[in-house]
């Protein structure tokens, strides 16, 4: 059963105000918490280790499926792993995330490792939000590994979020292009206090006429650190694209490593790398509007998040 606390995370991580009417699986505390299944989406329990293999049927367009986690006890590591099969032609929204409600001073831990297969000619979007609360002071820690294949003409949309919350957190992301495929992937990350955020992405632009472009915007405040590895390598006639912006905030520390590798003479890589902070004249104009100095800052940090 889902409490008060159970559909506040999930209206966090999925924007979920209620139990959705099309293919979902919400996990709670390591276990099956509820699931269904549509004609065009099934979803199977694994058989030799913890988490699901979701099949969504070739052509299947205009549905969607949500597969939260949530962790409302302390002292629990919950891994799972997940596999998608994204049929030849479907277009499909898939709607992930976890939200950790820690109430101890244990550390509550979600490691979710997802594979996606993009087939012939499919469309991905991909939402993943990470959320972190409790008035506990136990850690609490998201660490998501995400492997893509876009087969010939596929396209992945990912959008991957933490919004708040998280103590800790190691982000690994790779995906390999066929030819024509395309890739978008847009990163926000918010830390703050003492926590910690590292994340890697690692691209290969393997087939002809493949594209992909990062897009990365984070913010640090206080002593927070963020490491950013971003890796875009060209195997053929590609384009690809990195672009990393950071706000830093007091005595926060980030660090920015953008990288591109062209292993063939048509492949066109770009990579931008900022790291700045708020801009006086920015705070000055939102002030000379009635906002005081905070409300200013809020609202320039959540436009840049957005």
């Amino acid at each position: 059963m889902l409490n008060d606390i159970d559909m506040e995370l999930l209206e966090k991580i999925a924007g979920m105000h209620e139990i959705p009417q099309g293919a979902y699986n919400i996990r709670k505390n390591g276990e099956k918490s509820g699931r269904n299944t549509t004609a065009n989406i099934d979803i199977i329990t694994k058989e030799d280790k913890p988490g699901i293999n979701v099949v969504i049927k070739p052509n299947t367009k205009g549905e969607s499926v949500h597969i939260p986690v949530l962790l409302t006890v302390e002292g629990l590591t919950d891994i799972v792993y997940n596999t998608f099969e994204v049929g030849e032609g479907s277009d499909i929204l898939i709607v992930a995330g976890c939200g950790i409600h820690n109430p101890g001073s244990s550390t509550a831990r979600h490691d979710g490792i997802h594979e996606f297969y993009v087939r012939k000619g499919a469309r991905m979007k991909y939402v993943e939000k990470h959320y972190g609360e409790g008035k506990g002071t136990g850690e609490k820690i998201l660490n998501p590994k995400t492997i893509v294949e876009i087969e010939e003409g596929g396209i992945a949309e990912l959008e991957l979020v933490q919004i708040k919350g998280v103590d800790r957190t190691k982000r690994d992301t790779e995906i390999r292009l066929a030819k024509n495929a395309r890739l978008i992937v847009t990163e926000r990350l918010l830390t703050y206090k003492d926590q910690e955020a590292e994340s890697a992405i690692s691209v290969e632009l393997a087939g002809e006429g493949s594209t992909a472009r990062i897009i990365s915007r984070s913010v640090a405040q206080d002593t927070s650190k963020q490491v950013f590895n971003f890796n875009i390598t060209g195997l053929n006639r590609c384009r690809g694209h990195i672009q990393c912006d950071s706000i830093i905030m007091h005595e926060a520390k980030v660090y920015s490593m953008p990288q591109i590798s062209a292993l063939h003479s048509d492949a066109q890589l770009i990579h931008e790398a900022a790291i700045g902070k708020i801009e006086s004249e920015q705070l000055i104009k939102l002030m000379s509007l009635g906002l005081s100095e905070k409300e200013a800052e809020e609202t320039i940090l959540k436009g840049f998040l957005k």
